[in-house]
């Protein structure tokens, strides 16, 4: 039996102080690497990153194959490149960089509106809509009704319709056919068709209580590369007189951001 001066070590055990420094300190080497790496497009050599980092040589080519190993890096011709794990990071970064600035700008507008923004894109036969801004003054829809099988009852859904080619929407009302959501709601199929194809392109499109019951909506188009795309308000039905006005102002703002805002509202 082990005595308490020679019981063996848990290997559970958290790490000393000592050893918990050196894991630190491996890790921002490895990043200073990395760091060092993304800086050089046609790749670097080891002896070049130990320079340019200041971790020495040894330590450089251990942590070196270890990113390697993992993916983080891949190594051509005794050069180093960022690998497919390092440069999925770094997808994934931009992807929500481009997020946040679409919920910033969603924010500006439903602050100086004083309405909930929607943005939404029609991407790979479905309706999505990408993000929502309110505040509880001001909230938005709720969803009682699953967006994406009544997009002939909404203004986001009527607005991204009317901005298919004709065999594509048909497609779309195949899977999704005309059903009535409320009293108020579009009749059929042909009626939803008639009333698109008289959707002027740069008008915004309305609906009132179509989808839920005391509320308006309103749905501007916009070019998301080669999807449709729409920002939208909603505003409750005894304000129905500010949905035209919210709506011009919403497109005008969005008109003059558009061009900053070209990359993130492809997220």
């Amino acid at each position: 039996m082990a005595t308490a001066d020679t019981a063996p070590a848990d290997p559970y055990a958290p790490p000393t102080p000592r050893h918990n420094a050196t894991l630190i300190g491996s890790v921002q080497r490895a990043m200073r690497l990395l760091e060092a790496v993304a800086e050089h497009e046609h790749g670097a050599p080891a002896k070049q990153l130990a320079r340019e980092t200041g971790v020495a040589l040894p330590t450089t080519y251990h942590l070196l194959r270890t990113l390697v190993h993992e993916s983080y890096l891949r190594r051509e011709k005794g050069l180093f490149f960022l690998g497919e794990a390092a440069e999925r990071l770094s997808s994934s970064g931009a992807q929500q960089k481009r997020r946040s600035t679409v919920n910033a700008a969603l924010a500006r507008w439903r602050d100086s509106i004083g309405v909930p923004v929607y943005y939404a894109i029609y991407r790979d036969g479905e309706i999505e809509v990408m993000c929502v801004s309110d505040t509880p003054g001001n909230p938005a829809v709720e969803e009682w009704a699953d967006f994406r099988e009544t997009g002939h009852a909404h203004a986001i859904g009527q607005c991204l319709l009317s901005q298919l080619d004709e065999n594509t929407r048909r497609d779309h009302l195949d899977r999704y056919p005309v059903q009535s959501i409320t009293p108020y709601t579009v009749r059929d199929g042909r009626a939803l068709l008639q009333r698109l194809e008289r959707t002027s392109r740069m008008e915004p499109v309305t609906e009132r209580q179509e989808y839920a019951l005391g509320t308006v909506c309103a749905a501007i188009p916009i070019t998301v590369g080669d999807s449709a795309g729409t920002m939208a308000i909603s505003l409750p039905s005894h304000q129905a007189d500010r949905l035209l006005p919210a709506a011009r102002q919403l497109q005008s703002e969005v008109g003059r951001a558009l061009g900053s805002l070209a990359i993130s509202i492809s997220i």
